[in-house]
């Protein structure tokens, strides 16, 4: 039986290939919601109705164990699956706690990049005032980032300066980590480690979410040792080229974007 990953389009692939490198005998199903893509700017009940859906979809196939890897999908839809479904099902959240760790010990603020509808979520708000006692979170939505990446868009010129425009209100120098709280950002990580002072470190959630994978499926005994890290991608409109485009995109991050030579 395979791992399902899910999201509403690429952006679910960085969680996806963390848990390729972590699961060698693993298979895996990858399915987007290519019909509704992206969930960023919908509201609730729409995301909702749009992930309730998928689900049923990707549960009919023989799944041990799900990934809701997308952050607004996890804050909207997550406890109604787990309490509809009794295969283990992992969602994600941004990686707030280990960032306002670093940043407290370096005296320096949080940086949160996520959809405008994850930071207006209750399960981020209170997440946030569980945990950041001292007040040094600070949110900064980035739906146009979405689109971006589903359009593989990774023109060097382009996005450095959208970057620049999102993040001239700052003073960057007080922060000491951002946070990557959408699961399609990771494909930015190279164009902002060139753009951030070189003390920010970048932080996600993907390989916390892989190794809570790992330990629920050492517990309930459904590890694998006779898999092939094969890959199944599937999407709700059933568009070969867009399964051509999620084959790329994880080809993408197994291959680090680099700096153009001429910039």
């Amino acid at each position: 039986m395979r791992i399902g990953f899910f999201d509403s389009g690429i952006g679910g692939i960085s969680v996806l290939n963390e848990a390729i490198k972590h699961f060698p005998n693993e298979d895996f199903l990858y399915y987007a919601d290519t019909r509704n893509v992206s969930y960023g700017t919908k509201t609730k009940e729409e995301v909702n109705k749009h992930v309730q859906t998928a689900v049923e979809d990707i549960l009919k196939q023989e799944v041990k164990a799900l990934v809701i890897a997308c952050n607004t999908a996890t804050s909207i839809s997550i406890n109604e699956l787990r309490s509809t479904y009794d295969i283990p099902i992992i969602g994600m959240e941004p990686a707030a706690k280990p960032a306002i760790e670093l940043s407290s010990s370096m005296d320096k603020r949080v940086l949160v990049f996520a959809t405008d509808l994850t930071l207006k979520e209750l399960k981020y708000r209170k997440l946030i005032t569980r945990i950041d006692k001292d007040l040094i979170v600070d949110p900064m939505p980035l739906p146009e980032l979405v689109d971006f990446c589903e359009d593989l868009n990774f023109n060097w010129d382009e996005l450095s300066t959208y970057f620049k425009s999102k993040l001239e209100r700052f003073d960057l120098n007080q922060y000491g980590t951002v946070v990557l709280g959408c699961t399609h950002f990771p494909y930015y990580k190279p164009i902002l480690k060139d753009l951030l002072p070189s003390h920010v470190q970048l932080i996600d959630g993907s390989r916390g979410t892989v190794e809570r994978l790992s330990s629920l499926l050492e517990e309930k005994n459904l590890l694998r040792n006779d898999g092939t890290n094969d890959i199944a991608f599937q999407c709700s409109n059933q568009d070969k080229n867009y399964i051509t485009k999620m084959k790329n995109a994880l080809g993408i991050l197994q291959n680090t974007l680099s700096k153009p030579e001429n910039n």
